[in-house]
């Protein structure tokens, strides 16, 4: 009788973790370096979001009233309580903005400006830690020294809410002409999906261009090695960056770019999850 008693117990458990968890809420991981983490000016048209966008907050923000592992409205910064604005913040917006009512959005933003694709890697991050520069330093430690178990910690908080589908990555620019990016996005890309229990085919692999040539990119020859990321990860595309205007230093993205960016990366993960655009501002 006791043992019916705990075996009910646990499946009654089991049934209302199926139950919280809402298919309708769709998740989106997002990491990279600067331009992924954000570095444009926060304006005031930014600032008003509908509350079907949220972000997890991935670390503790006093200044913000957020707490780690938990959900808010996507209002600006995304990443971590003092960056700025950054793609994920119109990927978003375009989301809620073309799919049905009944479905929300949420992303997850772990991103270290400056850093190369090797502080994600899980099994050889310490290396790149141990030589990071210092000023860069202070940031890794806000994820605990570790910003892929971050971003996995967070991530299986958040599949107890909803569904996660798809990734999206902004790095490259630190790897510039380094012919193995794809390799090592590849080997981060497998190492999410083994860490949550995710299908290839079910989590789409979005990788945007660095500041285009168009605009002064100074890295912008790494756009090349970006374009071949489909031959190494199947499920994976690449988001141009042609025409979204950049700032004088060449390697950022002006306000106005991120928005354009934020909505090119929004426009392709909803084309692939197949819905139809019903509003484009662009």
């Amino acid at each position: 009788m006791k043992k019916l008693l705990i075996a009910g117990m646990v499946l009654l458990v089991m049934g209302l973790n199926a139950f919280s968890q809402d298919p309708n809420f769709y998740i989106f991981l997002c990491f990279g370096q600067s331009n992924m983490e954000g570095a444009a000016k926060i304006e005031a048209q930014d600032t008003l979001v509908d509350s079907r966008f949220q972000v997890m907050e991935a670390v503790d923000c006093e200044n913000l009233g957020r707490e780690k592992g938990k959900w808010y409205t996507a209002v600006p910064p995304l990443c971590r309580c003092h960056t700025r604005l950054s793609p994920a913040d119109y990927f978003g917006r375009t989301l809620v903005d073309n799919l049905p009512q009944h479905i929300r959005v949420g992303v997850i933003n772990v991103s270290i400006g400056g850093c190369k694709i090797e502080l994600f890697d899980k099994d050889n991050y310490q290396s790149y830690v141990s030589t990071a520069p210092g000023w860069m330093v202070p940031w890794i430690k806000e994820y605990d020294g570790n910003p892929y178990a971050r971003l996995v910690e967070m991530a299986k908080i958040a599949q107890q809410d909803g569904v996660i589908k798809g990734i999206l990555l902004h790095q490259g620019e630190s790897n510039t002409n380094d012919t193995l990016w794809p390799q090592k996005v590849k080997l981060v890309y497998d190492n999410l999906l083994n860490d949550l229990n995710l299908r290839t085919a079910d989590v789409p692999l979005l990788a945007g261009e660095v500041l285009n040539v168009d605009q002064g990119g100074k890295c912008a020859s790494m756009n090349a090695i970006i374009a071949t990321l489909p031959k190494t990860i199947p499920n994976s595309y690449v988001i141009p960056s042609s025409g979204c205007k950049g700032i004088p230093d060449g390697l950022h993205f002006s306000s106005e770019g991120y928005r354009v960016l934020g909505k090119r990366y929004g426009l392709k993960m909803l084309a692939i999850h197949g819905f139809q655009i019903t509003r484009l501002d662009e």
